[in-house]
């Protein structure tokens, strides 16, 4: 049975909050879109809020699924709902991954996201909200 787990488009001025794993976690030092598993009890949104304040010491404000996509990794099988969320006034930190960026979606096609991420990347590529032009 997949893990689920959850992650946010934060989106500011045509770009989105890119975070870079730590090197010594599973995939380390590649990229991916800020969440985690959603732990026995919570809900998404619960995750999701949860994940911001430990990752990042921030509160966001949770909106719709933008997509939703299964990945199978040589180690685990996850379930991932992206939604978009806001933040409600503080600057993302970075408390847990080796690097944070805003970048454009044309940026991020030369960063090495993790393979359920690349995933998100090109389906956001054909449906929006980050145009290839």
């Amino acid at each position: 049975m997949p893990i689920e787990v959850v992650a946010a488009l934060l989106l500011r001025r045509e770009k989105f909050l890119a975070c870079q794993r730590p090197a010594h976690k599973a995939r380390g030092l590649l990229w991916e879109f800020v969440g985690g598993k959603v732990e026995p009890g919570e809900t998404k949104t619960q995750a999701l809020v949860r994940e911001c304040q430990e990752e990042l010491g921030v509160t966001v404000s949770v909106g719709r699924p933008v997509l939703e996509l299964t990945h199978a990794y040589p180690d685990l099988t996850i379930h991932l709902t992206l939604f978009a969320a806001s933040l409600t006034g503080e600057e993302p930190q970075r408390l847990e991954h080796a690097d944070l960026r805003w970048m454009t979606w044309q940026e991020a096609q030369s960063y090495p996201f993790c393979p359920a991420d690349q995933e998100i990347l090109a389906q956001l590529g054909q449906i929006g909200p980050f145009g290839k032009g």
